[in-house]
């Protein structure tokens, strides 16, 4: 019997017990204008926020992650958004610098933490933004520009770490960081094509021929702020279609309701950073 014509197999998918550092959103707001997302006339409820990251939070523990939290500063409204805080790697770390002022001060509060944790750690010298545009996939760092992260800072994190960056251009102001415009899966990716520059586009489809390019209903509810241990994808609640992609690739969709933090522009990936 000719094979010829039969379906590849799905990929057999493994966890791998992570390690994340989260930030409780006890000063959770939507107090300024960041991006398109957000609207200080449209209120936030902080009971709700908190629950949904607890719950955020738990899904990571019983999926078998180990999470660290790190205190919120008063008056931080933003710093849960935990990734954004700055990238880890082998030991090194290098935190952020925000470009807006109403977050400045989240840098040395993270830039604290990974010290007290042991980290070699160095501040940015160019605006930065943390994993909000780096993004691990398989042996190289994915890394995005062209709102909130200077390609400047690509190369210092390049030399601080030894990771191989490949710098993709952002073109989309909704899709303001790498990490809502793609979400790493094992060795390949999930993506809006329509978030990238031509030259950016052209590199990820030369190297991930087998992505997984959401709709722009998912991206809208930022279904690609969303986590991958190798298995389980931790992903919004409402990003439906997106959830029976990666089901289909061999993942196990996991959702949950992040959707008090969209009004901020951020989600699942924004609240958790990776200990890489």
């Amino acid at each position: 019997m000719s094979t010829a014509f039969l379906p590849a197999p799905t990929p057999v998918r493994t966890a791998t017990p992570r390690r994340y550092l989260m930030c409780p959103p006890t000063s959770f707001a939507v107090t300024y204008t960041g991006n398109p997302w957000m609207d200080p006339s449209t209120p936030v409820d902080r009971d709700l926020a908190l629950h949904q990251w607890q719950v955020l939070r738990d899904t990571y523990r019983a999926l078998g992650h180990r999470v660290a939290t790190i205190d919120p500063v008063a008056d931080l409204p933003d710093m849960v958004f935990a990734a954004n805080g700055g990238f880890v790697r082998d030991g090194r770390a290098v935190a952020a610098r925000f470009r807006n002022p109403q977050r400045a001060a989240e840098a040395d509060a993270y830039a604290a933490w990974y010290a007290a944790a042991g980290y070699a750690t160095v501040a940015a010298e160019a605006p930065f933004e943390g994993e909000g545009d780096l993004l691990v996939v398989g042996d190289v760092v994915l890394a995005g520009h062209g709102f909130r992260t200077d390609p400047r800072a690509h190369r210092q994190v390049a030399e601080v770490t030894g990771a191989e960056i490949v710098s993709l251009e952002l073109v989309d102001p909704r899709y303001y960081h790498l990490d809502v415009a793609l979400c790493p899966l094992g060795d390949t990716i999930a993506y809006l094509p329509a978030a990238f520059a031509d030259a950016a586009r052209a590199e990820l489809e030369g190297r991930y021929p087998d992505a997984i390019e959401v709709t722009e209903e998912d991206a809208a509810w930022l279904a690609l702020n969303a986590l991958c241990d190798g298995l389980h994808v931790v992903l919004p609640v409402q990003a439906e279609t997106f959830a029976a992609q990666v089901a289909a690739a061999g993942f196990q969709p996991v959702p949950v309701d992040v959707s008090e933090f969209r009004k901020s522009g951020g989600g699942v990936k924004c609240m958790t950073a990776e200990l890489h």
